[in-house]
């Protein structure tokens, strides 16, 4: 069961309305916007649950943000029980460190609702991915084109990897090279190894970098460690200096005040962004 009431009261939507395009974007906005990306708990070494229901709980009970098995997993429930017909997705996300290709090796759900034609996009099938952190802020057709949402411009084409799948390519201020995914649905077990080595593996980003990131329709909050950065027409930022600003800034940019994380917990996480910043500062100096 979902509590729709309740997630519809965190997304800030009083009346979705019927199934259709006007509500998927609505809803599609409200979440990139009001629910961040981010993944605290593993700098916390906690480890959490990617079933869907589990993820409604964290984002409507707990009042936090996750990753994309937490928040296209929870979203896909939600759109489920409106009459939605949505689909998960097992994607594979490259880096600028990886770039190369590696196909759907299950680092990224992705997430697509299909039975809503457009005279843009006459097939109805949507990429409606509100997983991907600094991805788009509003559904892109599953046809091959450029779209540009506020300041960042995204391409959708066929996959070079995947028979039938679909790519999408970001940005070039992206934090990722971009995403391929099969058109198949995919079970939730099917993340579960991949999920595990983002969350322990001293080569996963979510360990090495504490980072939180919320989309809006004219740019992006981004907060790395210490560093604050609003990425829209311009590229401002500034270090946020100490533990009562850093968590201030985490519930009045983000959404996020960590009502469940205790005064001890909340020590434990500072001190651990404060020595990976200190980190970044010396290798910064030393290149």
């Amino acid at each position: 069961m979902v509590d729709v009431p309740g997630y519809l009261r965190r997304l800030g939507i009083v009346d979705p309305g019927p199934p259709g395009l006007d509500g998927l974007f609505r809803l599609t906005a409200a979440h990139v916007e009001r629910v961040a990306y981010e993944a605290l708990d593993i700098q916390l070494a906690r480890p959490t649950s990617i079933e869907p229901a589990d993820s409604v709980e964290r984002i409507v009970g707990r009042g936090r943000g996750g990753y994309c098995y937490h928040l296209n997993g929870a979203f896909s429930l939600l759109l489920g029980a409106l009459g939605y017909r949505a689909r998960r997705h097992r994607g594979g996300v490259q880096t600028s460190a990886h770039p190369g290709p590696p196909g759907p090796i299950g680092n990224h759900m992705a997430l697509t609702v299909s039975g809503l034609p457009s005279a843009d996009n006459p097939d109805g099938d949507w990429l409606v991915d509100v997983g991907l952190g600094d991805g788009p802020h509003l559904p892109l057709p599953l046809r091959a084109g450029e779209y540009a949402q506020g300041p960042f411009r995204y391409r959708i084409r066929a996959s070079d990897v995947i028979p039938g799948g679909w790519r999408f390519d970001h940005d070039a201020r992206g934090s990722f090279v971009g995403m391929d995914f099969p058109p198949g649905p995919a079970a939730i077990d099917e993340f579960a190894e991949r999920h595990h080595h983002l969350s322990t593996s001293p080569e996963s980003s979510f360990v090495r970098t504490c980072c939180v990131m919320r989309r809006d329709g004219g740019g992006l909050d981004v907060l790395v460690g210490r560093v604050l950065r609003r990425l829209d027409t311009d590229n401002r930022a500034r270090t946020v200096d100490t533990q009562g600003e850093w968590f201030e800034v985490l519930a009045d940019v983000f959404g996020l005040p960590l009502t469940d994380l205790d005064a001890a917990a909340r020590d434990a996480l500072w001190t651990r962004v404060g020595l990976a910043h200190e980190r970044y500062l010396s290798e910064s100096s030393s290149q």
